[in-house]
């Protein structure tokens, strides 16, 4: 099953196939007595007092025909951020490091700040009510990249490449990337104390091919709450890969038109997070950028469709076990048999809107804003086989691999590109590739043309999800394959 090279299988073999738990960095464990020193002392002067401490690591291995780098990770961080209750509302005060020499320049700092947030009357909240929680908990992965050592990353990732550019002469680079990180967090306040440790991994193979009409560009994302097993995902996709970038060589440009089309999961999740992902995050309905907060209780989509938004409802790269704001990762069912439900929010948002906090408060990095973010969003899967699906369909495409996608959660319109639309006539896919593929739409009616869901699911990590002035954090999106009718061009 673990077949890389022999260096990873050894190292496999020596766990003897079980899972191991990480644990809370060294850093953290040996700054966390100064950070409780820290929160009591602000409780003296404070209602409210929190303080995230973060320390995240990792690499990212990118190998091609002509290039082959170790570069680190795109969240390593180290460093902390206070929150605290004025009587008003809330100020944040961030920094890099805490010892006996800054220690109450720091609590200065603090108090200073928060003077100067009551000028400020535009938000005026109550004071965060918490639960009394200590927790602490890491993830389990088969082995950690550093056990496997970035030489054999490098060979594993190589051979891929290999693999890639053998198959055709059309393929002139093939290109595979590798990133790792490991999180750790410490969540403290009056109440709360508590701690997590966390991996997510993040590969894809890039196929470039061409011929004397031009290039056309295929990949593969591999994606999941895993440590170096991830690597093992990525084995033995090169040839597929390459078969279907040959094949957009000579793809044919779509007609423009409305037709009934099938979205493998990969698409699913695309529609999903630009469609509803960020129309539902609730610091959108304070501002009134969102048209979803005016249609809760209503049908926006199929009685077929349910659709989940939340760290604790699967793993993949978007899981934790608390968010930034110290809220217990959650399950929120957004959009429950075609009716919308609920949104999902931060902690500020909540208390403005008097709603319970979701544990989707997340940061881009410490010294960071907190806003009401996306994690793991998703449909629910259904009964249907992807051969009825096809077979159902008289005319219309199979669409694949997502490319991007753009929201207008004010107005409820999307734009999603794919890469890939499989022709489908008489119930048959006929062998037909046409690319590129740009669907639009208003979203319940796309959604509410849903008329099929199969049984089949799949979530993935195609990237980094911004908000804010390009603040970036990890999500992923996924779903069923679903059947729907959509304006495609």
């Amino acid at each position: 099953m673990y077949a890389i090279v022999p260096n990873i299988n050894d190292k496999l073999n020596e766990k003897g196939g079980y899972n191991m738990k990480l644990e809370i960095s060294k850093y953290l464990k040996d700054i966390k007595p100064v950070l409780n020193e820290l929160l009591e002392e602000l409780l003296k002067e404070f209602k409210y007092v929190s303080i995230l401490a973060t320390d995240s690591f990792g690499k990212k291995f990118i190998v091609s025909k002509n290039t082959v780098s170790i570069n680190d990770g795109a969240f390593i961080e180290r460093g902390f951020v206070v929150k605290v209750y004025n009587g008003v509302n809330y100020s944040e005060y961030a920094f890099n490091y805490i010892n006996k020499e800054n220690f109450n320049s720091i609590i200065e700092e603090i108090k200073k700040n928060s003077k100067n947030s009551l000028d400020d009357n535009i938000n005026i909240y109550k004071v965060i009510d918490e639960d009394e929680v200590k927790f602490s908990k890491g993830t389990e992965i088969k082995l950690h990249p550093k056990d496997i050592g970035d030489k054999n990353i490098l060979e594993s990732l190589s051979k891929i490449k290999d693999e890639g550019l053998s198959l055709s002469e059309n393929v002139v680079d093939f290109r595979v990337f590798y990133e790792y990180m490991n999180v750790n967090k410490i969540f403290l306040s009056s109440k709360k104390d508590l701690e997590q440790s966390l991996m997510w991994g993040n590969g894809m193979c890039l196929c470039i091919a061409a011929d004397d009409n031009g290039n056309k560009i295929g990949t593969r994302i591999f994606s999941g709450a895993k440590g170096g097993e991830l690597l093992n995902d990525m084995n033995g996709i090169a040839n597929e890969l390459v078969d279907e970038t040959v094949k957009l060589l000579s793809a044919k440009k779509i007609v423009p038109g409305e037709y009934d089309v099938i979205c493998t999961p990969d698409i699913t999740g695309l529609i999903v997070h630009e469609a509803f992902g960020h129309g539902v995050e609730m610091d959108m309905f304070l501002k009134d950028r969102a048209k979803s907060k005016d249609f809760m209780e209503e049908y926006v989509a199929s009685d077929i469709v349910t659709m989940h938004d939340g760290a604790a409802s699967i793993e993949e790269t978007g899981s934790y076990f608390f968010d930034d704001e110290g809220n217990m990762a959650s399950d929120t069912i957004i959009i429950k048999d075609g009716v919308l439900k609920t949104g999902i929010n931060d902690s500020l948002t909540a208390l403005a809107l008097n709603e319970k906090p979701t544990g989707n408060g997340r940061r881009q990095s410490f010294d960071r804003k907190a806003y009401s973010r996306m994690t793991n969003t998703y449909i629910e899967y259904g009964n249907s086989t992807v051969e009825e699906m096809i077979k159902s369909v008289k005319y219309g495409f199979l669409i694949d691999s997502a490319e991007s996608g753009m929201e207008d959660p004010k107005n409820w319109w999307i734009q999603c590109i794919a890469n890939v639309g499989k022709e489908i006539k008489d119930g048959k896919l006929t062998g037909n590739i046409f690319s590129p593929i740009i669907i639009t739409g208003y979203v319940p009616d796309l959604l509410k043309s849903i008329s099929m869901i199969s049984s089949e699911f799949g979530t993935s990590a195609t990237g980094y999800c911004g908000k804010g002035y390009k603040e970036w954090v990890k999500v992923s999106a996924g779903g069923p394959y679903i059947k729907c009718k959509a304006r495609l061009g």
